[in-house]
């Protein structure tokens, strides 16, 4: 067997073909949503490191139709579920069903069984549905009647919510949210991306139909396996581990913020910034990779005292006015 080809960053010619793969997905991901590069990037980056995204936006951005493309252009199942007052944790985790015939009781899977999970308007079920998702984030099964069952390989939980419509709604708990890797804004579109949007839907585009749209996979499980794999190889400095710890520390020390960034937080950064220095092709961590993932990652690790709220201070500003303070290491 041949020995695999080794390319510029030093990774092997497996990791060189995943990372065209993925980098594939924008272009794919364009026939169908227009504009949204940032958050295409943040998903990709979330699937490298086993982590769940929170897309926020107001309706009408696209948020759903990007998971959708996303899914198709990576040929995963996807499924999704508009979260509701009335919504129940059976209804997303699957429950046990009588079986008249063998007269057992059998296992009905729930939605939540797919490798990309849109949970649409998470914040609009109350906190017991709610909190049935964060045994499938943290630890990738679901327990029902005490028999625990495997989620399927790779999972992502999407979950977006409305930044200006707060009525009806139960703000997700800190737990909750600290279970999500990374908490991505889609924006309302340029001018132009919006002419392009308007021209496309002239032209006869189906958001509902992504074949008919061009979308084709164009990765798949085995890519993502190898991209995982090189992501671990990626190399950390001690420099950079402590650039990471002392942002975090920074943060809990802040007079406009109640709750910095916890431990767990730190880590979260140190694994999306390994993953984006690999996407950019290199097989070690700088700096400026810590600062590229900094917002996503620890916007909503962090909580703003009141008084700072009212006079416009927002998690964004205190992040980077945090890495605009803090030592870079040379």
């Amino acid at each position: 067997m041949m020995a695999p080809t080794t390319d510029n960053a030093g990774q092997t010619g497996d990791a060189g073909t995943a990372r065209a793969a993925l980098e594939a997905l924008r272009t794919e991901i364009a026939k169908a949503v227009v504009g949204q590069d940032p958050a295409v990037t943040g998903l990709v980056v979330a699937l490298l490191c086993r982590g769940h995204v929170l897309l926020e936006g107001v309706p009408g951005v696209a948020k759903t139709l990007l998971v959708r493309a996303l899914a198709s252009a990576l040929e995963l199942d996807t499924k999704r579920v508009q979260f509701t007052p009335d919504l129940m944790p059976s209804d997303i985790t699957g429950s046990l069903v009588y079986d008249t015939r063998s007269a057992e009781f059998s296992f009905q899977p729930g939605p939540v069984f797919t490798n990309l999970l849109l949970a649409d308007e998470i914040n609009r079920t109350p906190p017991k549905t709610q909190s049935s998702l964060l045994e499938a984030m943290e630890e990738r099964q679901v327990t029902v009647d005490g028999t625990p069952r495997p989620l399927p390989e790779p999972f992502l939980v999407a979950a977006t919510q409305n930044p200006v419509e707060y009525e009806g709604t139960y703000p997700l708990p800190e737990a909750q949210l600290d279970r999500f890797l990374l908490k991505l804004t889609v924006p309302l579109p340029s001018r132009q991306d919006e002419i392009d949007v308007l021209t496309r839907h002239a032209s006869g585009f189906d958001p509902r139909d992504l074949h008919a749209a061009g979308v084709r996979p164009v990765a798949g499980p085995a890519d993502l396996a190898a991209a995982r794999a090189a992501v671990a190889g990626t190399t950390v400095s001690p420099e950079i581990t402590a650039y990471v710890v002392d942002i975090c520390r920074a943060t809990r020390e802040s007079p406009s913020l109640t709750l910095g960034v916890s431990p767990r937080g730190a880590t979260a950064l140190l694994s999306t910034s390994r993953a984006w220095a690999w996407l950019t092709g290199r097989d070690y961590v700088i700096p400026d990779d810590v600062k590229a993932l900094a917002l996503p990652t620890l916007r909503h690790r962090i909580q703003l005292r009141p008084e700072a709220e009212m006079e416009g201070v927002t998690t964004d500003s205190v992040i980077n006015a945090v890495l605009a303070h803090v030592p870079v290491p040379r």
